[in-house]
């Protein structure tokens, strides 16, 4: 737990999202747990999405060629996340928490693990799969990445709706 002045208690909590559906599966969850604080508790909700930097495929035909993302398509795609973010967000809003809308670039994992030390989180409430889906692995590859990155905040890894294994 975080303490700031007055000894008003402070949880922060880092959601990370990718904008699909599945990958929301922990909101469900982190406005259950607040429900559950005292009214004194204040908490802070960091919605995260993180974009790629990397190149993406551009195909003319058959041909594929890797292409960096220009810095108005970077820009679009921050303004976007920016978006979604703030509309996943009210939900949190509306129970009261304080919900800030978050967007790095780089390897999702790490940016996720960097992003809840930077702020110390109290816990990283993240969703087993995302767009990638629920296929036969017990976590996707992102969520297994900042599960064993993570080491000294708690994570919470909330089963995505649909999964069965």
């Amino acid at each position: 737990m975080n303490t700031e002045k007055g000894g008003k208690v402070d949880e922060k909590i880092v959601v990370p999202l990718d904008g699909s559906k599945i990958g929301e599966a922990a909101l469900p969850y982190v406005e259950d747990l607040m429900s559950k604080l005292s009214p004194e508790v204040k908490v802070e909700v960091v919605l995260l999405q993180v974009l790629s930097a990397s190149p993406h495929a551009v195909t003319a035909g058959e041909a594929a060629v890797q292409v960096p993302y220009t810095a108005e398509e970077m820009k679009q795609h921050r303004e976007k996340a920016i978006k979604y973010l703030d509309e996943v967000g009210e939900a949190l809003r509306s129970k009261g928490a304080a919900v800030t809308a978050k967007v790095a670039v780089g390897f999702p994992p790490e940016e996720i693990v960097r992003t809840a030390e930077e702020i110390n989180a109290n816990l990283i409430a993240i969703s087993t799969h995302g767009l990638s889906g629920s296929s036969g692995w017990a976590f996707g590859s992102v969520t297994d990445k900042v599960a064993r990155r993570a080491t000294r905040i708690p994570i919470t890894i909330v089963k995505a709706p649909g999964y069965r294994r």
